[in-house]
């Protein structure tokens, strides 16, 4: 039997229904990789006993013939989804051993349409990251390693447990969240496929929050059809979550294979910085290429508010997220250091319970929100983010389809390289993913080349509001062209 790990969403949803095995096997086969690849720390949390029992149920519906669209299909879930009498902490201390005797809808639709929970996958301590080491379980290994070498990498972040897992086959897809490019990054430094979708594409209600006007949940897979597989689950108007858009669910997975030709692709001539490196520079004109050869037109378009977006950004979000965290206290829930009086309580609490990065935005965003620095820097920055939303209207106004962009500016780097001394140095990995949130559009990052130390490097899509199609159409594509990226077996 072809080892069951190995194996794309598509065919294990066909050899199910095949019967060529059963649910129960296939979950039991991901168990046992899982156990075997525990050094890359991608869970923080395994759910053998739910999965079994899922698998079991899922198994009995396809007997009888009435089998939802993932019945059987093993995935992992972000540590920042609600997860009825399973852990969810966010990857930080301040939540403790938190139980939510909830669902997130998202994690909710899975389960109604089928599939397993193998277990809680790692993250960026409160999704506030690029590299998955501010987690409180600490830092996921990337499944890939350098030609040659044996130094450990980071997968990326705030994602990183799910890609790491995805990309090293303990799992057929994850959900993911992407705030600034936390699912899109990730996806370009372990080479699979992750998909940001429109803002309101997907509900929020029963994720952690970060940044609310800029969160959105998405899927991990390692073929453009299990993303496009997933996401049709994952989608769907929710009475729960205001921002949530109440419109119909494509079938995405039709959109694969589908003609790209006539289809205008926008190359935004900001996106070409200043001592970008020559193989990032010849990956986007590969990708430009390869589109055009399928009968795509590709024009020069301008977003020229560009060059604010991370500077914006990274007022928005720590000024929201300074709000949301808020309610970690020590009072109602989470872990709790006690003072002598209530206010010290509190102190104790956010200073032991929260990781040095959290710590730091939600200073910032204190900072920004407070009066005399309101309209200087909160208020500046919101009307930068309408300029930008603005720039795409305007190219899409002029029939572009999709926008073709890197996905990162480099491949996935050290563990303990990079933002020690200089956070910034960290926050430029977001550079080519922020403005995709900041407009609330879609955004998919498709594996498409290596670098010369056999790293993966991916192409970015950016499409129109709630267009995931055209993105879905044009990815397959590009992996169609490139092919597929597997990581050698080292950790086991």
């Amino acid at each position: 039997m072809t080892d069951l790990t190995s194996l794309t969403l598509a065919d294990a949803r066909e050899g199910l229904a095949q019967k060529s095995f059963t649910a129960l096997e296939l979950t039991d086969a991901h168990l046992a990789a899982m156990e075997k690849a525990r050094v890359l720390n991608a869970y923080v949390l395994e759910t053998p006993e739910q999965a079994r029992a899922q698998a079991k149920a899922a198994d009995a519906t396809i007997a009888k013939g009435e089998a939802g669209p993932l019945a059987g299909i093993p995935l992992g879930v972000k540590d920042l989804f609600a997860t009825t009498g399973v852990r969810a902490t966010a990857c930080s201390k301040i939540l403790g051993n938190f139980i939510p005797q909830y669902e997130s809808t998202v994690t909710s639709q899975l389960w109604r349409d089928g599939a397993v929970m193998l277990g809680k996958l790692n993250c960026d301590e409160f999704a506030m990251g690029s590299s998955n080491e501010t987690s409180a379980f600490g830092p996921v290994l990337n499944p890939w390693r350098r030609e040659g070498s044996v130094a450990n990498l980071v997968p990326g972040g705030s994602s990183g447990g799910s890609a790491s897992a995805v990309a090293a086959n303990l799992c057929l897809g994850a959900t993911g969240t992407d705030t600034g490019g936390s699912i899109r990054q990730p996806a370009a430094f372990t080479g699979i496929v992750g998909i940001k979708p429109t803002y309101g594409r997907c509900s929020r209600w029963g994720i952690v929050a970060f940044a609310s006007s800029l969160d959105q949940a998405g899927p991990f897979a390692r073929t453009v059809r299990d993303t496009a597989i997933l996401m049709r689950s994952m989608a769907g108007h929710d009475p729960k979550d205001t921002t949530s858009v109440d419109r119909p669910v494509p079938d995405y997975e039709a959109a694969i294979g589908k003609s790209v030709k006539g289809m205008k692709i926008g190359i935004p001539k900001e996106y070409r910085l200043d001592g970008m490196s020559g193989e990032i520079d010849r990956l986007w004109a590969q990708g430009a290429d390869w589109l055009k050869s399928a009968g795509a037109e590709l024009v020069e378009v301008s977003l020229p508010h560009t060059k604010y977006a991370l500077p914006a950004y990274y007022v928005v979000a720590p000024a929201e997220a300074s709000s949301n965290l808020a309610r970690y206290d020590g009072v109602r829930y989470g872990a709790r250091v006690s003072g002598k009086n209530i206010i010290e309580m509190y102190e104790n609490t956010r200073a032991e319970g929260f990781g040095a990065e959290v710590r730091r935005r939600i200073m910032i965003g204190t900072y920004v929100l407070s009066a005399g620095y309101y309209d200087a820097y909160y208020l500046r920055a919101q009307k930068v983010r309408t300029l930008i939303k603005k720039d795409f209207e305007d190219v899409f106004a002029q029939g572009v389809h999709a926008i073709l962009t890197p996905a990162t500016p480099s491949a996935a780097f050290g563990v303990g390289e990079k933002g020690k001394a200089d956070p910034i140095e960290m926050y430029l990995n977001d550079i080519f993913t922020v403005t995709v949130n900041m407009a609330g559009l879609p955004g998919i990052a498709v594996p498409a080349g290596a670098d010369k130390q056999g790293l993966p490097l991916g192409l970015q899509l950016i499409g129109r509001p709630f267009d995931e199609e055209t993105l879905f159409s044009l990815g397959d594509v590009i992996e169609q062209a490139a092919g597929h990226f597997t990581a050698r077996k080292w950790w086991a």
